[in-house]
């Protein structure tokens, strides 16, 4: 697994290509397609629950 950081005031284009409407965004590509957006501050026993079936 990869993780990506990216600034959203640096980077304008690439965020309104995968339609960021907030941040913290988490979005989660699986053989290149996106599967999964996970929008907004969340605890990290939240994300990693939402991220079980990816990480197996």
């Amino acid at each position: 697994m990869t993780f990506v950081k990216m600034n959203v005031d640096e980077n304008p284009v690439t965020p309104s290509s995968y339609r960021v409407t907030g941040i913290p965004n988490l979005i989660v590509f699986q053989g290149g397609e996106q599967v999964r957006q996970i929008v907004g501050a969340r605890p990290k026993s939240a994300i990693l629950k939402e991220l079980e079936e990816f990480i197996g």
